[in-house]
């Protein structure tokens, strides 16, 4: 559950809580293993499927469960590939790329905002942090499910989104265009680096264009999962809040 390896090697995380592995059923991910404690979670109450499930006490439960106030339901779960050529995306796409996230949390946040502004896809790009984290599940609640998602370098979303002719919109704290001035009703990208950093070079040299939010205090940047709250929902009001080419 905590070792980043681990995962890999088997192919398996952990999910916990049942609007979790809900959302991870109805997004197509396959549960191998079900843990569930009756006593919390009711002996009527239905169960999801599972390829096996293991019954326990409060006592053992809790030393599988990793939050408080759980419900009772943990479960393992298959991996699926998150690869570019399994996106797909609308004619006129609103996307969302992120470089070289480091924290779980704040890749659990940004796939929340994902959800709540139904932008049609995530870029994970070159990614500090494992998305099967079970702190992007748990931050995210559940919705690294209820998006498209998709993991790979720079350079590979670079060339996933020119062929598509989808503009990238680098975040850059040297922009000289504020990103509520930028047209984002077509098909576009935009692009956010660590707090820390920034974007690379490599992006801030390759986007279209770059925008900047303003910044009134006495540091200089925000948190990146409220940068990228901020300008997605800029773009949906630009849209019309009706969805991609809304």
């Amino acid at each position: 559950m905590e070792k980043s390896r681990e995962r890999r090697r088997s192919g398996l995380f952990v999910v916990e809580g049942a609007r979790e592995a809900g959302l991870a059923v109805q997004g197509g991910y396959r549960l191998q293993t079900l843990f569930v404690c009756r006593e919390i979670w009711g002996e009527s109450r239905p169960l999801p499927q599972a390829e096996q499930r293991f019954e326990m006490s409060p006592e053992v439960f809790a030393r599988l469960a990793y939050r408080e106030g759980s419900d009772g339901l943990l479960a393992v779960v298959w991996q699926k590939a998150l690869l570019p050529e399994n996106l797909r995306l609308p004619p006129n796409p609103f996307v969302i790329v992120l470089e070289a996230v480091e924290k779980p949390g704040n890749l659990g946040a940004i796939l929340r905002t994902a959800d709540a502004a139904r932008a049609d896809a995530v870029m994970v790009c070159d990614p500090q942090c494992d998305v099967f984290n079970p702190n992007v599940v748990r931050s995210s609640v559940g919705c690294l499910f209820t998006c498209q998602v998709a993991c790979c370098s720079s350079g590979e979303a670079l060339d996933f989104l020119r062929k598509r002719k989808i503009k990238t919109l680098a975040a850059t704290l040297q922009s000289a265009a504020w990103y509520h001035e930028c047209d984002m009703r077509g098909a576009c990208a935009v692009v956010l680096g660590t707090e820390a950093d920034g974007l690379t070079d490599f992006w801030r040299q390759a986007a279209d264009a770059q925008v900047k939010i303003p910044m009134r205090g006495a540091i200089d940047s925000l948190n990146v999962s409220v940068a990228t709250a901020i300008i997605t929902f800029e773009a949906m009001r630009q849209r019309g809040f009706g969805g991609s080419g809304g």
